[in-house]
């Protein structure tokens, strides 16, 4: 039952909830668009803040209700974490999509604010911050997730959880790569600029 609980949560990460909005509602599908991801940020430069709102949205519960559900079962720490963390990586690599997904931050945000709320508080503040001064989501993106790690050690949190946000925040930084390389050359899209 344990394991079928995480497995379940995968394809339900699985579930492109920015493809199905873009495509069913607008017509455009966001893998030919912009930059060709199915998450928040290019489902609203590819159609639109109503549906970047609720990719958003969805990305996070597929991330939240999981855990919610896991621990409402009663299940233990190790079960509840997983069921999020195999959420996550559904989101990242969905079976439906032949492993092409999205880059994880709205799902893993979800699985923080079930997990650890408290720490969630100044990474979502330190995401704030660093997009409102560099208009970049990424920007934002790479500092939350980085710094998570440090917030959970300082709200006393689990060990476990804490290494889970270290293998988190990685696949991020892994899935921003060519972010990243943006931000170094100058070229990253900024936020208000339609594709």
């Amino acid at each position: 039952m344990k394991l079928l609980l995480i497995f379940a949560s995968y394809f339900l990460g699985s579930v492109p909830i920015g493809l199905l909005l873009a495509k069913g509602i607008a017509g455009v599908d966001p893998r030919e668009r912009g930059s060709g991801n199915i998450g928040a940020t290019n489902v609203l430069r590819t159609t639109g803040k109503a549906l970047g709102v609720l990719t958003l949205l969805g990305d996070m519960a597929k991330g939240f209700l999981p855990v919610m559900l896991a621990r409402a079962w009663g299940g233990p720490l190790w079960v509840v974490a997983g069921c999020g963390f195999a959420s996550f990586l559904g989101h990242l690599f969905p079976i439906y999509l032949r492993f092409r997904g999205g880059k994880g931050v709205a799902t893993a945000m979800g699985v923080y604010l079930a997990l650890s709320p408290l720490a969630l508080l100044p990474a979502a503040a330190l995401f704030v911050l660093a997009v409102a001064l560099s208009r970049m989501v990424s920007v934002g993106s790479l500092l939350g997730a980085g710094w998570m790690p440090a917030f959970l050690t300082l709200f006393g949190y689990p060990p476990q959880l804490i290494a889970l946000s270290g293998v988190i925040g990685a696949l991020i930084f892994l899935k921003h790569k060519d972010n990243i390389r943006r931000i170094i050359r100058g070229e990253e899209r900024k936020l208000g600029e339609r594709s």
